[in-house]
């Protein structure tokens, strides 16, 4: 028998898979686990993660907060149900596409769905992720990293931190505040920073580096950074090519 048989499946695993029993305690059945998750995730949308509270869902749902209880044990649980809900389906990536091209599109469209759910990005990460919905993102990038060369640990590892990238820079594009009646970046630094101290950092504000023109404030230079991750692994990549293809790329084993 294999052993995995024998791990026990947490409670929200069971919920998040369809395999729990839900609403089983009490007097029958009114709502479904989908609908409590779905009204979950409106209210969230609409005035922020904070305003979120079992009372405010059951509510809003038209029913008492002790009914929700009969589906979902605590708000933790329910938060965890929400997360792997909301980030949905990955794209769909054609097969014929390069490693490259498809894990850009795959961390692009990740950007996309946390951008769109801003609210998502303040909850608390306690654990690696068991819903399906995080699991087919994980699928479609380790199968964009399928036509590589990697061992299955470095594919993995490239997967889950090219996604820690993009919350990452999620969190502080939804963070940023750009205040437009304020003067300008460059305009402030070249009037506080000191040429003696800072000789390198007002050289890149006398050169440009940080004109409006230059830096997309908004997105934190989102696909700017993607590309420098994604050389990085081209790196990787190419250290597990057969040595004919690294000569080709220019690559020595010295």
């Amino acid at each position: 028998m294999d052993a995995t048989e024998d791990v026990a499946l947490p409670r929200m695993v069971q919920l998040a898979w369809g395999l729990g029993e839900e609403g089983s305690r009490g007097p029958k059945r009114g709502l479904t686990l989908d609908e409590i998750v779905d009204a979950a995730i409106a209210l969230a949308d609409e005035e922020g993660v904070a305003a979120l509270s079992m009372s405010r869902v059951a509510k809003r749902l038209g029913f008492t907060t002790m009914s929700l209880y009969r589906y979902v044990q605590s708000k933790d649980e329910l938060l965890e149900l929400i997360a792997d809900r909301v980030v949905g389906s990955p794209p769909e990536i054609p097969a014929d596409l390069g490693w490259r091209e498809g894990l850009e599109l795959w961390a692009r469209a990740e950007y996309d769905v946390l951008m769109q759910h801003r609210w998502w990005l303040r909850l608390p990460i306690t654990g690696a992720p068991f819903g399906p919905n995080n699991m087919a993102w994980l699928e479609a990038a380790l199968r964009c990293l399928g036509s590589t060369g990697l061992p299955e640990p470095l594919k993995v590892k490239v997967a889950l931190n090219v996604s820690v990238h993009v919350i990452g820079r999620a969190r502080f594009t939804a963070d940023l505040q750009v205040d437009s009646e304020s003067d300008s970046y460059s305009a402030v630094l070249s009037r506080v920073l000191d040429p003696a101290r800072f000789p390198a950092l007002l050289s890149a504000v006398r050169g440009g580096g940080f004109s409006e023109d230059d830096v997309e404030w908004q997105d934190a230079d989102f696909r700017f950074a993607l590309t420098l991750v994604l050389d990085g692994v081209e790196r990787l990549v190419r250290q597990y090519e057969p040595s004919a293809n690294r000569a080709a790329h220019g690559d020595s084993d010295s």
